[in-house]
């Protein structure tokens, strides 16, 4: 126990030794984890295959079209027909999410109103009327019959196709009534009154599953009308990062000034702007309802025209700003240690410039991975098989039972249950493939993270080698090896893929954990038991907080296997051992850094933004033009805010990896070497007078925090003075009083 009190940071291992030889990242070297690395090719090996069967059974017109009763897509004939959509009003519509009536693929709408026995007196009603029937209806039978059989619709109504589906073409007058065709109600073939109100209430409970599936191809619209202004929005946003990376590299005090400003600025606007929208509005009649009176909208725009949207908008950028402001403030001292480390990480990277493009590289294996999951997965919620159910009666025991339609008519079904139809119900399987469907899915989702994962710490060991090689030359540029960056991924890829695929692997099963309990709560949601969702809400933060720190120890630790070809878990020890021996600096100069470059991220984000938000809104006279008309025009401007952070990231990515990397060097620098002519420091004369600055301003820092715990020890002798001649007086004063 003695040594341990005498050396505390001795639990933390012992630091680094003087080395002569060591001259930076250790080029002969083995592979490390080699067990995982296997693990990680039979994993994609297996990811393969599980897409090759996707895509063999999979249909994404599944998706994408509507399918008739049998469950065939509508293709050469586009739009989807109801024979009686007043059967869409049924409750089980929200259940089955099929509307129980037969349904035919046809080339248009109707637009007129018709029975069949009118049809049938008429040859050219006739004609007209048998594109709206089954194939191979005979026409010349007696209109009982065929309404039997169930071969054709008993009347038409003018229709309108709306998401491919012909649904009434209904109108509302003034006074709420609701005409089709300037009627209100028409009788059928069997007598009976239909309503045009029933009508509607049939149209919005067919068109329930549908819903989402239009907000979809509204936006579907809006991208094909804004794709071209959305890529030069993010090309914009990659001319900007790169200038702003230039910049920050030739002008690095200059930038970061200017750079905390203007984020201040583009939020202060932000504010202002959504003020005078709230100011606005205020006064406008509906403009006072509320965000929860209001209820879901498929039509977001709504939301803008209400006051509290924008209040809800300046309350947020305003907790923004004065967060942003604080802690401003408050690191106002440790600003220009980090604006020192940023020039520094500058120079390495205009000796390194090659690492500005390698996001790009990234960006395209990210994207390639994203890809392949998000089309895995839509095939594989597409290779299910048609699943037919009774239909059309409540009565029978046989109602809603799986059937199949090529016997359903010699079945002992038609025969107790007249009326009963078989139709199509829903896609699924009850095949191996299917009842295993859902761990296939699971599997797509667990080798996205591992792989996405992967390719982040391909990226991370890749540019750690190459600025770890700028740090360690004594001579710098002389001794910085040619191709720093391509040395260091062919390093990564020949001796550590075991390596990232273990660190990837961890942080992937923390990942799906999370996704797990995010299902978990959003079954939960309507639970009672208040237990369960605390306990939920605890595993969740729980979990959060350990994908952090796997994600700080992770970057770490491929910094060191960059450096010195260890396995995973030797690295991850040795960095946050380092770390700990370094805690004070590390929570000083790397997370201050880190800080910094966010708000570099910020003002790239918000300058982007606000520049699509004029355009797309069409605020801008001289572009008013070219503006595109679209359903939603917040689409491309997200699109764009997001596309341009993923951008900004990337470059910025760049320089938190190399403030990371020379800050791990240069705590190894610091324990190997003193600074004299047999151990020189390999650290520049610039980052020398950073760890001057960072000492004098913790000594400083410690002589005040000294001076103010000497300063309340000081007040708190005089008050307990004060108080025992308090209490000693007015003891006097009452003996003396009892005395007398």
């Amino acid at each position: 126990m003695e040594p341990e009190e005498k050396n505390p940071e001795s639990k933390y291992g012992d630091p680094r030794k003087f080395d002569p030889t060591f001259k930076g990242p250790i080029y002969n070297r083995g592979c490390t984890d080699i067990l995982c690395c296997i693990l990680f090719i039979l994993a994609l090996l297996g990811y393969f295959a599980v897409g090759i069967l996707a895509w063999s059974q999979g249909d994404p017109r599944k998706v994408l079209y509507p399918t008739d009763s049998k469950g065939q897509f509508c293709g050469q004939k586009p739009l989807l027909f109801y024979f009686n959509i007043l059967k869409c009003a049924s409750p089980l519509v929200l259940l089955e999410f099929q509307c129980p009536t037969t349904q035919i693929c046809v080339e248009r709408c109707p637009d007129k109103f018709m029975t069949l026995v009118k049809a049938l007196r008429k040859e050219d009603d006739r004609e007209y009327y048998k594109q709206f029937c089954k194939e191979g209806v005979d026409m010349t039978k007696v209109t009982p019959e065929i309404l039997k059989n169930g071969l054709c619709p008993s009347i038409l109504t003018p229709s309108k196709n709306f998401t491919r589906r012909c649904l009434p073409a209904l109108e509302t007058l003034k006074g709420g009534v609701v005409v089709v065709g300037n009627k209100t109600t028409f009788t059928d073939d069997r007598g009976q009154n239909i309503n045009a109100t029933d009508l509607l209430e049939a149209s919005k409970k067919s068109n329930v599953v549908v819903e989402a599936r239009a907000v979809a191809m509204r936006i579907f619209e809006d991208y094909t009308q804004s794709w071209h202004w959305i890529l030069l929005g993010l090309v914009i946003a990659m001319l900007v990062s790169l200038m702003f990376i230039l910049l920050l590299r030739c002008l690095a005090g200059v930038m970061v000034w200017v750079m905390i400003i203007m984020v201040v600025i583009v939020i202060g606007y932000g504010i202002f702007h959504c003020y005078m929208q709230y100011a606005s509005l205020k006064g406008q009649a509906g403009s006072d309802v509320t965000i929860k009176d209001l209820g879901l909208q498929t039509d977001f725009s709504v939301y803008l025209q209400i006051q509290q949207t924008w209040l809800a908008f300046m309350i947020i950028l305003c907790i923004v700003e004065v967060v942003i402001i604080l802690l401003l403030i408050f690191l106002r001292k440790r600003l220009l240690i980090a604006i020192a480390l940023i020039k520094e990480a500058s120079k390495a990277i205009g000796h390194v410039m090659s690492s500005l493009f390698y996001p790009l590289l990234t960006f395209a294996l990210l994207s390639l991975v994203i890809a392949y999951w998000g089309i895995t997965a839509v095939f594989l919620s597409t290779s299910n098989e048609p699943v037919y159910k009774v239909f059309n009666t409540t009565e029978c025991m046989y109602s809603r039972d799986t059937c199949n339609p090529e016997t359903f008519n010699s079945s002992n079904i038609t025969t107790e249950c007249p009326d009963a139809e078989c139709l199509f119900a829903f896609y699924g399987g009850e095949t191996l493939y299917h009842k295993y469907l859902i761990l296939f899915q699971f599997y797509n989702l667990f080798l996205f993270f591992w792989c996405a994962n992967f390719v982040t710490a391909l990226g991370q060991v890749t540019l750690a080698g190459a600025f770890a090689s700028y740090y360690w030359a004594f001579k710098k540029p002389d001794d910085i090896p040619a191709f720093p960056v391509f040395n260091s991924l062919g390093r990564a890829l020949r001796y550590h893929t075991g390596s990232l695929a273990f660190g990837s692997l961890i942080l992937a099963i923390v990942q799906v954990i999370r996704v797990i309990l995010e299902y978990l709560d959003q079954k939960l949601k309507g639970a009672q038991n208040k237990c369960a969702k605390f306990l939920l809400s605890c595993l969740k933060c729980c979990f959060w907080c350990l994908e952090k720190f796997i994600k700080f120890l992770n970057r770490n630790a491929y910094i060191m296997v960059a450096i010195y070809g260890k396995n995973f878990c030797t690295s991850a020890k040795d960095a946050f051992f380092l770390l700990m021996r370094n805690i004070i600096r590390v929570a000083v100069l790397d997370k201050v850094t880190d800080f910094l470059l966010f708000l570099g991220k910020l003002l790239i984000v918000g300058i982007v933004g606000i520049c699509s938000f004029f355009f797309f809104t069409g605020k801008i006279k001289i572009v008013e033009d070219a503006a595109p008309s679209l359903n939603y025009y917040w689409v491309p401007i997200l699109t764009v805010v997001f596309g341009a952070y993923l951008i900004a990231h990337g470059f910025f990515s760049v320089y938190a990896m190399c403030v990371d990397t020379l800050f791990l060097c240069f705590c190894e620098d610091l324990e190997r070497n003193d600074g004299s002519s047999e151990k020189p420091f390999f650290m520049s004369p610039e980052l020398h007078q950073i760890l001057s600055i960072e000492k004098s301003t913790e000594e400083t820092d410690r002589a005040d925090a000294e001076e103010r715990m000497a300063q309340a020890e000081r007040m708190k002798r005089r008050v307990s003075i004060i108080c025992c001649n308090y209490i000693y007086s007015n003891y006097n004063t009452a003996s003396n009083a009892i005395l007398y």
